[in-house]
């Protein structure tokens, strides 16, 4: 057996298991408390005071602004300068829920907007409150307009996940590199390293297509009740 395919095969191992481990729970984490955060964020964008609103824009503003990589810094790394010690995992999972909060919020901003006016109106009309015509009629439909580009920003996120490698998070790309520090084949496990993000992203893009398809399905369905 070839040397480079030995080498593969005795760290799939080790690599598969990090991902399983911090990669795969940092992602699903920080992606679903990040939905929570931009969720909120648009909704006080859009129907929120004016000082509260500006605020969580200025928020958007800094988090879109900056890299990713810095903020991981000045969370784990800046933090404790005055006195805020975190450990790598929690540091890795406030600075993607942050991350991603500012990113989805935008996304579910513009998916709410485009609902039309109307679509309140005829809802209030029936005696719906605020509160029910934001679930029953407003989110569904907006929630067709926001998953291709949530599917899209999640897919991201997986990839992004190696960035926790700089704070120390030992997720898929630092168990590559302790590896390779042994083995001195970066090549080699890098490109392996790459496969197996590739893997998951396919896997991911599938999943994407289907739900897209389905509610493209449950959308036509809909508009031919309608």
């Amino acid at each position: 057996m070839p040397h480079w395919l030995q080498l593969m095969l005795d760290s799939l191992g080790p690599l598969l298991w990090a991902g399983l481990i911090f990669t795969i729970p940092l992602t699903l984490l920080s992606f679903a408390f990040g939905l929570i955060v931009g969720l909120a964020v648009a909704l006080i964008r859009l129907f929120g005071p004016r000082p509260l609103a500006a605020i969580v824009q200025f928020y958007v503003w800094i988090i879109r602004g900056t890299p990713l990589l810095v903020q991981l810094f000045l969370i784990f790394y800046g933090l404790p300068s005055v006195g805020v010690v975190l450990d790598a995992f929690p540091a890795a999972l406030i600075g993607f829920t942050l991350n991603v909060g500012a990113y989805t919020s935008e996304i579910i901003r513009a998916a709410i907007s485009s609902v039309a006016k109307g679509q309140w109106e005829a809802s209030f009309s029936i005696g719906m409150s605020w509160g029910q015509t934001m679930r029953r009629t407003v989110l569904p439909q907006a929630a067709r307009v926001a998953v291709p580009p949530l599917s899209n920003t999640f897919i991201s996120l997986v990839k992004d996940t190696s960035l926790a490698a700089a704070i120390t998070v030992p997720e898929l790309f630092q168990s590559a590199q302790r590896i390779v520090a042994v083995t001195y084949e970066p090549l080699i496990l890098y490109i392996e390293a790459a496969l197996i993000y590739l893997a998951m992203s396919s896997v991911l893009s599938a999943l994407q297509a289907r739900i897209e398809k389905r509610l493209s399905q449950y959308g036509g369905f809909m508009e031919a009740r309608a």
